[in-house]
């Protein structure tokens, strides 16, 4: 009689000491790290999807929490003490309108080709805006739009989501929320007429429809 396919000649180690492990890998590690990765780093027979779950609850009302990152697992600090942070942060570079607004676009409209950023802004989209976020790891190539020519199309990364505590990208804010942050200004930019201040208040309920599966 064959031996079932889970059987091992190891036994994984408790569950107690599978969570140690996740939390030690991920407090190691400054990006987010998948399953498969823990998998990969972890004794056979593991479970570290089920440690996972242990160690979010264990983590949960602590100063840093265990957070999903697209479709990897990271060591956060809590939201509401991010500004115990901010004497800590040092901004290397600034983002120039045109590229906040690109980035915008595609976050919210991904996947979006170079041609729609475009239309949607009202203005022309220089090559180096785009060089500059894909540099910042921020956005990447998307899959291929099935038109006439197969345009490119662009989409933001887990390192975007990573940076502003996003799970994914359909946890973006809202306009308002863009503004009280100081991310967007009260007036629209040229062309972009759906940010206008008088559909504001459609933003929050339409967002979700903003993206393509």
């Amino acid at each position: 009689m064959s031996k079932p396919e889970n059987d091992s000649l190891f036994e994984a180690p408790p569950m107690g000491e599978q969570e140690r492990m996740v939390e030690a890998i991920l407090f190691a590690t400054a990006d987010p790290v998948s399953i498969t990765e823990l998998v990969g780093r972890m004794p056979h027979g593991c479970d570290p999807a089920e440690a996972i779950v242990h160690l979010r609850k264990r983590y949960e009302g602590r100063g840093v929490n265990v957070v999903k990152v697209g479709d990897a697992w990271a060591i956060r600090t809590a939201p509401d003490l991010g500004f115990l942070m901010q004497k800590e942060t040092v901004e290397t570079r600034k983002l120039s309108r045109a590229a906040i607004e690109t980035l915008a676009i595609i976050a919210y409209h991904q996947p979006v080709t170079r041609a729609e950023i475009e239309e949607i802004r009202g203005v022309s989209v220089s090559r180096g805006t785009i060089d500059q976020l894909i540099e910042m790891e921020w956005i990447r190539f998307g899959r291929r739009k099935m038109t006439p020519g197969r345009p490119v199309t662009f989409v933001v990364t887990q390192g975007f989501l990573d940076h502003f505590g996003l799970e994914n990208a359909r946890d973006l804010p809202g306009l308002k929320e863009l503004r009280a942050a100081g991310l967007l200004e009260n007036r629209p930019p040229p062309g972009a007429a759906a940010l206008a201040d008088g559909e504001e208040a459609d933003d929050d309920d339409n967002q979700a429809e903003m993206f393509e599966e």
